[in-house]
């Protein structure tokens, strides 16, 4: 007996009119829900063995490959019946949170695969947070989060010694010192070495404050230093590169999907511009944008800063071509809508793709290998722009540290040391500055040497 609600077939024809896909879209994303629906109506629930049913049918029309991309329409169709009461729980979100696993594709994967629940059974994670110290790590989290700090980088250092202890068992009644030398001892490199002794100095802090009988150890300096020494130095692109690069996005192919290379040449010219991370773009909704005064706002940012930028009249006359193209391919003017929107799912860009495409930019422009993490990353944008404007301080004669604080401000940053951290010394900058002293200082040093 079948339990699907929807005896008068209209659910797959509202989902898509609500989701507002573009025609070509529409029509195989009606077929692949149609389809299931065809098998939904066979089974008494939405449940796992009704979508292992689905995949083995779809597996006689379609290559697992090309099914399991577009899957992902299917977990937006589940959404929406669980968003309009039509099913309880969404079966793949069940599935995630049983296995602990953070994205849908390998649940999918594995209930494709000829034995799903051992496949399931393979991809199981342990909890966070679930070994002996995980009550102990998980309130420290929560104690350093509820004093304003997002503690991210720290809390998945600690993800990560908790998985370690969960998987050795035997460690449980040792003491913090033993786990941490077996943790170091679990791999070779460098800059786990260098995790595990900051990894050691955030539980000794922690326990000390839960005793104060027990002082916090000193730890060993060299692995922090010796991964600093190898640290990767940013790549500073010039004008005349970021020219390249925005000529490059341009001309981007994409045949399907049109206001694509505006979009990316708009995102790398306010990456470089503006000083944006890749969060921050993926982040401005159609509202921030301000033409009548040239400004643009980037709210609740990293240090849950927002702040509102002024930018050139150059870069408000492309946003201003950007919006009227955006607006040209039928894109939604809600001012809470993404500025960087796409249609495949009618939505803004994530950050992750932001990253993607704007790499892709890059390896075309020749600044970056054909594959590999070498050569330049989107982060090296936010840097250049802050090499490039200390540069153009200096040879417009203005000392660069009487404007660091507005260049602070601008970039976002808690205060000036952060921003400090972003100064490269290029041969360029150093001989720029070697000329100011040589035109400011060295005349008063003689004058000294003198009197």
């Amino acid at each position: 007996m079948s339990a699907w609600p929807d005896p008068d077939r209209t659910v797959v024809a509202d989902f898509l009119k609500t989701s507002q896909f573009r025609e070509r879209s529409c029509r195989i994303y009606h077929g692949i829900l149609r389809s299931f629906d065809d098998v939904a109506r066979q089974h008494p629930a939405v449940d796992q063995p009704m979508l292992e049913a689905w995949l083995r049918e779809m597996e006689k029309r379609w290559r697992l490959s090309s099914l399991l991309n577009q899957v992902c329409i299917v977990d937006r169709f589940l959404d929406y019946l669980v968003e309009i009461g039509l099913i309880a729980n969404n079966p793949i979100a069940v599935l995630r949170s049983r296995y602990n696993i953070k994205q849908n594709k390998p649940i999918w994967r594995a209930l494709a695969s000829p034995n799903p629940d051992a496949a399931l059974a393979a991809l199981r994670r342990p909890a966070p947070f679930g070994s002996v110290l995980g009550d102990f790590m998980r309130d420290h989290v929560m104690l350093v989060r509820r004093r304003g700090y997002q503690y991210e980088t720290q809390t998945h250092w600690l993800l990560r010694f908790d998985r370690f202890l969960q998987a050795h068992p035997e460690l449980a009644g040792e003491p913090l010192e033993t786990m941490l030398a077996r943790w170091a001892a679990a791999k070779p490199t460098r800059n786990h070495a260098a995790e595990c002794q900051k990894l050691g100095r955030i539980l000794t802090k922690a326990r000390f404050r839960l005793d104060p009988n027990i002082p916090p150890k000193r730890f060993n300096p060299q692995p922090e230093r010796a991964v600093a020494r190898e640290h990767r130095r940013p790549h500073i692109f010039s004008p005349a590169d970021v020219r390249r690069m925005l000529d490059v996005a341009r001309s981007y192919p994409s045949p399907h999907a049109p206001l694509r290379p505006s979009s990316l040449y708009t995102m790398i010219l306010l990456a470089y511009c503006a000083g944006l991370r890749r969060g921050e773009l993926a982040g401005l909704d159609l509202g921030d944008v301000n033409l009548p005064s040239g400004t643009i706002t980037v709210r609740e940012t990293k240090f849950y800063k927002t702040r509102i930028l002024p930018l050139p009249d150059s870069v408000m006359v492309e946003l201003r071509a950007y919006l009227d193209a955006r607006r040209r391919t039928g894109a939604p003017q809600d001012p809470q809508s993404g500025l960087f929107w796409h249609d495949h799912f009618n939505d803004r860009y994530t950050p992750v793709v932001v990253s993607k495409m704007i790499t892709t930019v890059m390896r075309r422009a020749g600044f970056k290998p054909p594959s590999g993490r070498a050569g330049p990353r989107v982060h090296d944008l936010r840097h250049s722009m802050v090499v490039n404007r200390i540069l153009q301080w200096y040879r417009s004669g203005i000392n660069p540290q009487d404007k660091l604080r507005f260049l602070s401000t601008f970039m976002g940053h808690r205060d000036i040391n952060s921003t400090l951290v972003y100064i490269t010394v290029t041969q360029d900058l150093l001989q720029e500055a070697s000329e100011r002293f040589r035109v400011v200082g060295a005349p008063r040093l003689n004058m000294e040497a003198l009197s």
